[in-house]
């Protein structure tokens, strides 16, 4: 009897794992695309003036890899907090360019290509392994932040995700409040919308498969490709073309969003502020409020008319917020 259960589900095992590989083998990456409409609007994006942004420096973590960040802002003041500035996918942070400099009378402005990303990625559209960002985001902020001073963490759609997953992590603690803009919650939360409103391309039968090894401790294949990105042809072909990422890996993806349970991640912020776009292509603007309320109470939500995606980064709005949640810590 013992040898027939043991037979059974050594078959079981075996099957799975074959199903997961056929899963995985059978969905390739396609070729890099580009196009006039990506399902986002870079124009504002492409038209900013970018002459007079900081040179990146590089900042050691605990594995050795030199995360480039700028600096905004004069270091060394008192009573003034660290906010880190975490930039969306495909992109890097030279997004925050405007506003880093609008908050560098208030605070240190740190903003960091996130490693596999900008002009010195290592290794493109890919990390060593889930949590690793969390991880990157600790050692920056103990490298960064002078003793007892306080930490205000923003992110844009993505990087909105990852503040999230890590305020629900081991490093958690570390923020003392959160600004999300147009946060990347799950693919399956009600905020967002079908592909991300035409940007990703998900090769859902690798995540499936991928998941599914996962489940069972096998992590051998996690650098494969499970997204890829439309960017528009402006940017690529562009004069910042090369510092685009335009695909990730499994466990890129895996650690630049909250984890399965997101409610639980959202459950786990300190108190924060959402601001999103009425007209946001990716996301639902309406959905956020009543999704996060029904796990935290300490959020606030604002909706901001006439604006989508990317734009929401440099909207009036959104500095006013970061700039309340700068006094907040002061206080």
């Amino acid at each position: 009897m013992l040898l027939s259960v043991l037979k059974f589900a050594a078959i079981s095992a075996v099957t799975s794992l074959a199903i997961a590989i056929g899963l995985i083998v059978t969905q390739r990456p396609g070729p890099t695309k580009s196009s006039d409409d990506s399902g986002l609007d870079f124009t504002e994006t492409l038209a900013r003036g970018l002459e007079d942004v900081p040179a990146t420096t590089p900042v050691r973590m605990r594995d050795g890899y030199a995360l480039q960040i700028r600096r905004y802002g004069a270091a060394g003041r008192e009573n003034v907090p660290l906010v880190v500035l975490i930039h969306g996918s495909g992109w890097h942070g030279m997004q925050f360019h405007t506003l880093a400099s609008a908050l560098a009378s208030e605070a240190d402005v740190v903003v960091p290509d996130l490693r596999g990303h900008g002009a010195a990625p290592g290794r493109r559209g890919d990390v060593d392994y889930i949590g690793q960002y969390e991880d990157d985001l600790a050692d920056l902020i103990t490298d960064q932040a002078r003793t007892g001073q306080k930490v205000v963490m923003v992110g844009h759609s993505s990087g909105g995700g990852l503040v999230v997953r890590m305020a629900g992590g081991a490093h958690g603690a570390m923020i003392d409040r959160a600004v999300l803009l147009a946060p990347f919650l799950k693919h399956n939360a009600a905020t967002t919308r079908r592909n991300s409103g035409g940007w990703a391309r998900v090769l859902v039968r690798r995540v499936i498969g991928l998941s599914m090894l996962n489940a069972v401790g096998v992590r051998a294949l996690n650098h494969l490709t499970i997204i890829q990105f439309d960017m528009p042809r402006a940017v690529l072909e562009g004069p910042l073309g090369r510092t685009a990422t335009t695909a990730y890996s499994y466990r890129l993806n895996s650690s630049f969003a909250p984890r399965s349970d997101f409610l639980g991640d959202v459950a786990a912020l300190p108190r924060f502020a959402l601001v999103v776009g009425a007209q946001d292509e990716a996301f639902v603007a309406d959905a956020y409020a009543p999704l996060m309320r029904s796990v935290t109470d300490v959020g606030q939500y604002h909706i901001v008319p006439n604006v989508g995606h990317l734009d929401i980064v440099d909207a009036p709005q959104t500095l006013a917020v970061i700039q309340e949640a700068i006094d907040a810590v002061r206080q």
